[in-house]
């Protein structure tokens, strides 16, 4: 999908989207493969302050460069585009966990290897949220979540099973904390309905 059908698609769906910068052509695509994409991952970013979380998300930090994600879901509910391409954001994962996704079984494998490129194949979605389980998710970033994940699954013909969390792909992870991967795939699922 293109970087114009990405928005069109996120915008019918009804999400609120911020477009920073250069973020049609600010990624990583020249460090590495982006596609074939197979999924949806969703993070947490263990930030707070909208605008910061945007421009670490948009630049990176040292060691690890921007963009980190697709977009940015802030506590508002907001989207802000930050790349579009490769992104530093899933790092090397369980390629049991990739063929579970591709195939949309109803569940995966427990996590226990990195050894595939989830830059490669997923699109990212930090969220800010301390990811402490205390800070709360507010019902408008539930909500923007559920929607960018079903509108990107509707533009490749996906069910929910194409949306993982971060925790799903890689040992070690727990983001996304404070919510569960298997409820938001309930929302997903009913919104594709």
């Amino acid at each position: 999908m293109s970087a114009d059908r990405f928005l069109k698609a996120l915008k019918d769906e009804g999400v609120t989207v911020v477009e920073v910068g250069s973020w049609r052509s600010h990624n990583r695509n020249s460090k590495g493969a982006w596609g074939p994409v197979n999924g949806v991952m969703i993070h947490h970013t263990v930030t707070s302050g909208s605008a910061r979380t945007v421009d670490i998300c948009r630049n990176g930090y040292s060691g690890l460069p921007g963009p980190l994600c697709h977009g940015v879901i802030t506590k508002d509910g907001r989207v802000h585009l930050v790349g579009y391409g490769r992104a530093n954001h899933a790092g090397l994962g369980d390629d049991d966990v990739l063929a579970a996704v591709i195939a949309e079984r109803a569940s995966y494998p427990p996590v226990n290897e990195a050894n595939t490129d989830g830059n490669a194949r997923f699109y990212g979605f930090e969220c800010e949220n301390l990811g402490d389980g205390k800070d709360p998710w507010t019902s408008a970033q539930l909500d923007a979540i559920e929607r960018v994940s079903a509108a990107i699954c509707r533009v490749h013909g996906w069910n929910q099973q194409s949306v993982i969390g971060h925790l799903e792909w890689q040992p070690g992870k727990i983001d996304p904390r404070g919510f569960t991967m298997k409820s938001m795939r309930e929302r997903i699922k009913g919104r594709l309905k």
